[in-house]
This record gives structure tokens, C-alpha cells and sequence, in this order.
């Protein structure tokens, strides 16, 4: 199993905020939602488009992937509309001594 990636002090990602980092060759965004953080591939399951340019509605807890507007949880990853049909690739979150991290636990 791999370490533990720091993604930034607790402080520094408020609600609605997300980052990327990488552990290895893996993108892992990281959103705040409402206070808790959620860890997704940074990858629509439909292409191979970033979603970390992709808007997060902090009502609802979903991105919406620019290329096609495939919507996704980021509490589970799953898809929720066309054209996305398979859910992202949820990752583990701990916060830990003020800061939040993440890792590809696959």
C-alpha cells in the first residue's frame, strides 16, 4: 500500500474548494463538500477529460465534466447521467494533525 499524500492544511481547502495532487502517476481531486472531504480520480469515466476544470455544485455534491456534461457524485463517484455510465474511482480521505490526505489505495 501506498503513503499517504498530503493535499493541504484543513484550513486552506474551505467548502466548495477542491485540489489535485498526485501520488505517482494517479490524479487525485480532492473537493471540500460541506465540510467533509470527498478524494475522486481526476478523470471523467467517460473520456479522458480533467475533471478538476469541471464545476462543483455544493448543493448538490456533483461535478459536471466540461467536454460532455457527464455528472458525478463525489461522495461515491457514481455517474449520474449520460453519456458517463461508470462511477470514478473514489479514494480514502483522513484529516490528521490539520491537514487532509489522501492516497490511490488500488
Amino acid at each position: 500500500m501506498t503513503d499517504w499524500i498530503r493535499v493541504a492544511g484543513e484550513r486552506e481547502l474551505a467548502p466548495g474548494e477542491s485540489r489535485v495532487v498526485w501520488d505517482g502517476d494517479t490524479p487525485i481531486l480532492v473537493v471540500n463538500f460541506d465540510g467533509r472531504f470527498h478524494a475522486v480520480l481526476d478523470q471523467c469515466t467517460h473520456e479522458d477529460y480533467e475533471l478538476s476544470a469541471a464545476p462543483f455544485d455544493a448543493a448538490t455534491g456533483e461535478l459536471t465534466c466540461l467536454l460532455h456534461s457527464a455528472r458525478f457524485d463525489v461522495r461515491t463517484g457514481e455517474a449520474r447521467c449520460a453519456p458517463a455510465y461508470l462511477p470514478l474511482t473514489v479514494f480514502p480521505v483522513k484529516v490528521e494533525d490539520g491537514a487532509i490526505w489522501t492516497r490511490d489505495d488500488r
